[in-house]
């Protein structure tokens, strides 16, 4: 019976992690950037997002509307105009109601900040080797405590909170980029 990854996997995936530390270090920036300007105003940062998001549903919408008519003798023309149609609808809702949006998106970025912390901290555990594996791990914790304080204080929550919560959450992870990246390069 063998490991998941045996040492040699482990090796060079190290070795990759180091050649890319310049790329982790740069991301890391840009994510405290984009932390610091969710803490200036969080409330529009939680208004940036749901529009981007509201945007983001209207194109993928129209570009299903569209894929239904090209392929319509596939036989899934129904399935496939219900579905565009429903995202066009969200994207819609998300626009044209930004404070309804703001608490469907508080849900859904709860959810996946609680997934993605899950992820972060597995994965931290599986490159345990690598420097800097701890930071990683303190970002999952962090990404998954935010994810239930955001479930704990719904629905104020929905008004700013989830631009404050965005804010730590790429600050920590902009930190725990940046540190990963400069232990890979002393490393």
């Amino acid at each position: 019976m063998s490991d998941q990854f045996d040492k040699k996997d482990i090796e060079e995936a190290i070795e990759k992690l180091k050649a890319a530390w310049g790329w982790l270090v740069a991301i890391g920036i840009i994510s405290l950037i984009g932390g610091f300007l969710s803490f200036a105003n969080p409330m529009q940062a939680t208004l940036a997002v749901d529009y981007i998001a509201g945007f983001m549903f209207i194109l993928v919408g129209v570009a299903q509307v569209i894929q239904a008519f090209s392929t319509r003798g596939a036989g899934d023309f129904m399935w496939t105009l219900g579905v565009g149609i429903l995202t066009l609808l969200v994207g819609a809702v998300l626009v044209g109601n930004p404070v309804a949006g703001a608490a469907s998106l508080t849900i859904i970025v709860a959810v996946l900040l609680i997934v993605l912390g899950g992820a972060k901290i597995a994965y931290s555990i599986s490159m345990r080797p690598a420097a800097g594996w701890g930071w990683v791990t303190v970002s999952g914790i962090v990404s998954v405590f935010l994810g239930v304080l955001i479930f704990a204080e719904f629905p104020w929550a929905a008004t700013s909170v989830l631009g404050l919560f965005l804010g730590v959450e790429l600050t920590f992870n902009g930190v725990a980029l940046l540190m990963t990246g400069l232990a890979l390069r002393k490393s």
